[in-house]
């Protein structure tokens, strides 16, 4: 029988070990308060990323279709005025690797943005719902690189990390600078 204190205890320790990860992800370092770091969420649905990194401090810019939400319309893979303004430091993406037809379009809009932003990064979940996902193809021809992976379990209660199927990777994307032939395969599958 395991003991209900101890999940407790095993949540909190989540809870502050996620403050620290938002943190170190969102809060500029420097003494003073500062807003100087800017996010943009893409897929926003319930925004929950987008709104802790405004909770500690970014200037946030949530987005998702441009025909379900009136924030800040952007489709994946189209242009339009509104992407052009965009500057940010860190891309968030949460869950939105769920339907594989969009992948290129996704792809697509995240190069351009990491482009025009230099120093950027796109920080996203991945749940590896098949095999049949092309993520390391498709970030190979958008010339972008994972550079950190962590297993998304590794932040879950072993009670609640139980529950779920499946493969969840927490990823941080960039631009890949190096050759085509410097360059080796990624490990997000």
């Amino acid at each position: 029988m395991r003991d209900v204190g101890s999940d407790k205890d095993e949540d909190e320790m989540t809870d502050k070990h996620m403050t620290t990860v938002s943190q170190h992800y969102f809060v500029d370092e420097s003494d003073k308060p500062s807003f100087s770091i800017a996010i943009i969420e893409l897929g926003a649905g319930t925004s929950l990323p987008g709104l802790v990194a405004a909770k500690v401090g970014s200037n946030v810019t949530l987005t998702d279709d441009s025909n379900r939400i009136e924030v800040m319309g952007l489709t994946w893979g189209f242009w339009d005025a509104s992407i052009f303004d965009l500057n940010p430091n860190i891309i968030l993406g949460a869950d939105v690797f769920y339907d594989a037809s969009a992948f290129d379009d996704l792809f697509a809009t995240i190069t351009y943005l990491l482009q025009s932003s230099p120093g950027s990064v796109f920080i996203t979940t991945y749940h590896n719902r098949s095999g049949h996902h092309l993520i390391e193809f498709l970030m190979v021809k958008w010339g972008l690189k994972c550079v950190k992976l962590v297993d998304g379990f590794s932040f879950l209660p072993h009670y609640k990390a139980r529950e779920l199927n499946g493969n969840i990777q927490l990823a941080e994307i960039v631009l890949n600078h190096e050759s085509p032939e410097e360059t080796s395969t990624s490990t997000v599958r």
